[in-house]
């Protein structure tokens, strides 16, 4: 009876875990909220006069908010996940709120700089909450790090989508109603997080948790996730409808997304009627523990674990170099943990986040500019484009999550590898732009899309496993400095500098272009950028064959081991 008890008490903590997952994925798909300056941008260019310039300098603004990120990196460490979660919705409602008060007419248009400070807070919001997602997450399952990442980078993909589609759908494409629910959704979204999502013990070694229910329950999610994408897609194409088809069309994705609660209710109905006995399962820390536990360095399991050799049978270079390891002479190695200062100091670090600006960078000046490159092309409404953008993105996410998990499992390919592939399609998807024929923004927009996700996805696990997870949450957040920088570069200066000298003054005080060389310019540069990204990816690919080398036999050894019990 003890044992039944003890093992109903661990399934129905899986059942927790897995609940707070859902609640990272609710969190994750309203999180995307910096990807829709485009949705509103005219609106705001229109209405404080502003030129190109002047308009990409705030979207720089609102990604500037991501350097702050560090500050999460910092916290993720001591500041349990609630609080973290907190932090990042209260931020959102003042940043995104005062932007609506703005664009409705509320009030008056706020000075410029003003504005550049709620566009960061907005910013920097999100920064808050993908960080208390990502590092709960990614150490919660510790043994699918490439499908947690996919999941959940996919859903902060289909975010834009979900918010475009839903606005198009109740408000027919308003900014000031779209502005509205920036600002109150994920503010309600993290509330619900806050509760349910923490950190759980890791499974004890002889723990019930079967590897292959996790793999079943990471396939429900990718099937919600995608049923979700070809939902929001089928509404995009079959545009325009009806109120009460979009009414309906509401309910039914609001539904969708609720649907994840069948993973963790099937879990709480199988502890109910657990019979298995847990071994050791008495031993295990409880969640409150491991909250606590973040400060001090304890949850660092490592990826790659060692053998214990007995010291008699040990190479005498092997015992010299655990003595300068012990005594704190050696540096780690690619594969061990790494501090921020350890990490920088390694040249695979900048490979990385040099491969990483130009394929995040130039994605995001597409994105930031996408109103304006439809309006130069001739379209009049840029929605379709943004929801394309967002939704092969997800695909982008998810798709390269699970297939780098796979190749990683049954072959050691190397993550980077598919960094590589993504630069050099991307660069592809840059000259379909520049060449501006019809239906080049379609097709430029899809292939960003899945690019730009794929780099996002893939980063994520490449940086916990070349770095190790004790100082995850900083190293990410130093990587996601490539947002800001590269908004500044790509966008800010590249982007806006090109186009104003194309174009025309206003009336207003404003300027516009019309044509297809407004843009042209900045696609080739992209292109060159991307091609860079792409020689820098296979370089590291190359540097770190090695490590993924043993993280494939760890991964290989774990398999036999639980195919023979």
């Amino acid at each position: 009876m003890g044992f039944r008890l003890l093992s109903s008490g661990a399934a129905a903590s899986a059942a927790w875990k897995w609940l707070g997952f859902v609640t990272a994925v609710w969190v994750q798909a309203i999180s995307g909220n910096n990807y829709t300056f485009s949705n509103y941008s005219d609106a705001l260019k229109s209405l404080m006069g502003l030129t190109q310039l002047q308009l990409n300098n705030l979207s720089v603004a609102k990604d500037v908010g991501k350097a702050f990120g560090l500050l999460a990196g910092l916290a993720s460490d001591r500041l349990p996940t609630s609080v973290i979660l907190l932090i990042g919705s209260v931020e959102g409602l003042l940043g995104y709120g005062a932007q609506w008060l703005v664009v409705s007419r509320r009030i008056q248009p706020l000075p410029y700089w003003q504005m550049c400070v709620f566009l960061c807070m907005g910013g920097n919001s999100t920064t808050w909450m993908n960080t208390a997602v990502l590092v709960t997450c990614i150490r919660n399952f510790r043994r699918n790090r490439g499908p947690v990442s996919g999941i959940l980078k996919g859903f902060v993909g289909l975010s834009t989508a979900i918010f475009t589609d839903l606005a198009a759908a109740l408000f027919s494409s308003s900014p000031s109603s779209f502005l509205l629910l920036l600002s109150l959704v994920p503010f309600a979204v993290c509330l619900s997080a806050a509760l349910f999502l923490r950190e759980s013990p890791p499974p004890a070694a002889a723990s019930d948790d079967d590897p292959r229910d996790e793999s079943r329950y990471f396939g429900a999610f990718n099937a919600v996730a995608v049923a979700v994408a070809v939902y929001l897609l089928a509404f995009d194409v079959t545009a325009p409808h009806g109120p009460a088809f979009s009414r309906a069309f509401a309910a039914v994705l609001l539904m969708l997304l609720a649907s994840p609660l069948a993973v963790p209710a099937y879990c709480f109905l199988k502890s109910l009627t657990f019979s298995g006995p847990s071994l050791g399962g008495s031993d295990r820390p409880s969640c409150a523990d491991v909250e606590k536990q973040r400060g001090r360095g304890d949850l660092a399991e490592p990826l790659l674990r060692q053998e214990v050799v007995p010291e008699s049978q040990q190479k005498p270079e092997v015992v010299a170099v655990e003595e300068e390891h012990a005594e704190g002479k050696r540096r780690p190695v690619i594969g061990e943990d790494h501090t921020i200062l350890e990490a920088m100091g390694s040249v695979d670090f900048w490979i990385l986040f040099v491969s990483f600006l130009c394929g995040v960078g130039t994605g995001l000046a597409v994105m930031n500019n996408m109103g304006q490159m439809g309006l130069a092309l001739g379209y009049t409404d840029v929605s379709m484009f943004v929801s394309l953008t967002s939704i092969w993105g997800f695909f982008g996410r998810i798709g390269s999550g699970s297939l780098s998990e796979y190749s990683l499992k049954k072959a050691g390919t190397p993550r980077p590898f598919w960094n590589a592939a993504s630069q050099i399609l991307m660069a592809v998807g840059y000259v379909i732009l520049a060449m501006a024929l019809p239906g080049s923004l379609y097709i430029g927009s899809i292939v960003v899309g899945i690019c730009y996700g794929v780099r996002l996805a893939i980063t994520v696990p490449t940086a916990s496993e070349l770095f190790g997870l004790k100082y995850y949450g900083l190293i990410y957040n130093i990587l996601i400095l490539n947002l800001p920088l590269g908004s500044f570069l790509f966008s800010g200066l590249l982007a806006g500098l090109l186009y104003d000298a194309q174009a025309t003054r206003t009336a207003g005080g404003g300027n516009t272009c019309v044509g297809p060389n407004c843009y042209r310019l900045v696609f080739v540069v992209m292109a060159i950028a991307c091609v860079v990204g792409f020689g820098l990816d296979v370089l590291l690919a190359v540097r770190t064959k090695k490590v993924y080398a043993k993280i494939y036999a760890s991964k290989k050894s774990k398999k036999v081991g639980s195919d023979g019990q």
